[in-house]
């Protein structure tokens, strides 16, 4: 059976001139595509997302998403390729140096990223919240468990939700004064980014952690952290992109206990004498 990639080439001769030229970007930019929103594609291929829409129609595509993942899985496929970058050929040494290579260069790339004026705004709405919600699914969720986990040391009042029927419920509850952070690296996770729309409608200070650039979360954020990571969208778990999420998190976290060292080192020795019966 064709892949996803040789029936594109196999009909570009009979699409129309605008789905001509999707079809043409694809086949080039494979590699790309699963990291592109709707938007991205049309404008890098010179048309419109009416074009893309037509286009993925025209293959049988049940819609967008459905024809990034299966190029991308066609193209991980013949590349024989994990994460983008390590190779099913690669010997255990090579795994090692090209994983923990990647997840350093994800740290120091976000550092270089990072608005710092943003990491303020964001450390001063957590410091002063009422109340915190943590919004994130899948690998977001384990993301949003460490941020909760650190939260609840130093005694600030933070639930962090990964079922979207709990994240809508909570976010519309929440009020002025409360802070709402959605955890998404692609910034298309459309549970947590419907949940952080409707904290913000609330009244909530909205913060996002998420991939660089403009996205459907970034638009319902005041507040934006951005992560580096050359991760694609498609990819067997997330890795790089956790790594700098986690970071940012401790970041933020390293910048709440500074300002308010007194109160919290009181918090940190309750919460540590609290378990240490627990440690063995």
């Amino acid at each position: 059976m064709p892949g996803d990639i040789e029936k594109i080439k196999a009909v570009i001769n009979n699409l129309k001139p605008s789905e001509k030229k999707v079809a043409g970007y694809i086949i080039k930019n494979a590699d790309k595509i699963s990291d592109l929103s709707i938007g991205e594609l049309a404008k890098k291929s010179n048309t419109s997302e009416a074009s893309v829409v037509r286009f993925c129609k025209s293959l049988g595509y049940r819609g967008y998403q459905d024809l990034k993942i299966k190029v991308s899985a066609d193209y991980t496929y013949k590349t024989k390729s994990i994460q983008g970058f390590v190779n099913i050929e690669d010997d255990a040494n090579t795994i090692i140096v090209k994983i923990s290579k990647n997840n350093m260069q994800s740290i120091e790339k976000t550092m270089d990223m990072l608005d710092r004026n943003e990491m303020e705004k964001a450390a001063n709405a957590i410091l002063n919240a009422n109340k915190i919600d943590i919004y994130g699914v899948g690998a977001s969720a384990i993301v949003a468990q460490d941020m909760l986990q650190k939260f609840m040391r130093i005694n600030k009042s933070c639930t962090a939700y990964s079922d979207s029927h709990m994240q809508l419920a909570s976010a519309a509850n929440i009020s002025d004064g409360d802070v709402a952070i959605g955890i998404s690296y692609s910034g298309q996770t459309a549970d947590t980014v419907d949940a952080l729309r409707i904290a913000k409608n609330s009244g909530a200070t909205t913060i996002c952690i998420t991939r660089f650039g403009n996205s459907p979360i970034t638009e319902v954020s005041d507040i934006k952290l951005f992560v580096y990571s050359t991760e694609a969208i498609f990819r067997s778990g997330a890795m790089a992109s956790r790594i700098a999420q986690l970071n940012v998190i401790d970041i933020l976290f390293s910048i709440i206990a500074c300002r308010k060292y007194e109160d919290i080192i009181k918090y940190l020795e309750n919460t540590s004498e609290a378990v240490s019966s627990r440690k063995y």
